[in-house]
């Protein structure tokens, strides 16, 4: 199937989770923006309305990560996706989907100028730390990650483990958020 279809990303996710969990892995991360190629049928539409047309799949994407998160016993750090909430605001956030089946958000904090710009999207106003069964977890998505002072407030709350899901266009933009993430693993320690 097409990843141009919602089951067909569908199945491509539910392909990642069960080789991941063979391994017997506790978590599995998957990038920011993963359902992109969903937008090609909304083409016809302006660059706003399409994201946002995008953000009509997040729930049902949600509810399939926690249900494979049960079924394939492993904690799903769900990428990222755009999340058009109830006050008309648009969102890139990502879903913790733990295997016992809670679910919980983290929105990115510092969305970039294009995000903005083109899509109208808005940061969130909380980063929070994440208790999982094999410790605690901070999320920071993409552009987040070149902020120190949003790893280091996690750090303080004792996080294990930082995810960081991204995602890129450039070559320069993936050694930038690599080298982020590394320098905050190594300030934090």
């Amino acid at each position: 199937r097409s990843l141009s279809s919602l089951e067909g990303l569908i199945e491509q996710i539910e392909f990642f989770v069960d080789a991941v969990s063979d391994y017997q892995s506790d978590f599995i991360l998957f990038p920011e923006l993963f359902n992109a190629p969903l937008m090609a049928q909304f083409n016809h539409l302006s660059t706003p309305d399409a994201i946002r047309s995008l953000a009509g799949f997040t729930e049902e994407l949600k509810n399939k990560f926690s249900e494979f998160a049960v079924n394939y016993n492993i904690n799903i750090i769900a990428g990222s996706m755009p999340i058009y909430e109830e006050d008309e605001k648009l969102y890139n956030g990502c879903y913790l989907c733990r295997r016992d089946g809670s679910i919980e958000l983290q929105k990115k904090i510092h969305v970039t100028p294009d995000e903005n710009y083109y899509w109208g999207t808005i940061g969130g106003n909380k980063v929070q730390t994440f208790d999982t069964d094999c410790g605690k977890i901070g999320i920071l998505i993409c552009y987040d990650s070149e902020f120190p002072e949003l790893a280091r407030l996690l750090a303080l709350e004792g996080i294990n483990i930082l995810f960081v899901p991204f995602l890129t266009d450039t070559p320069n933009g993936y050694h930038r958020i690599r080298h982020c993430a590394q320098a905050r693993a190594i300030e934090n320690e």
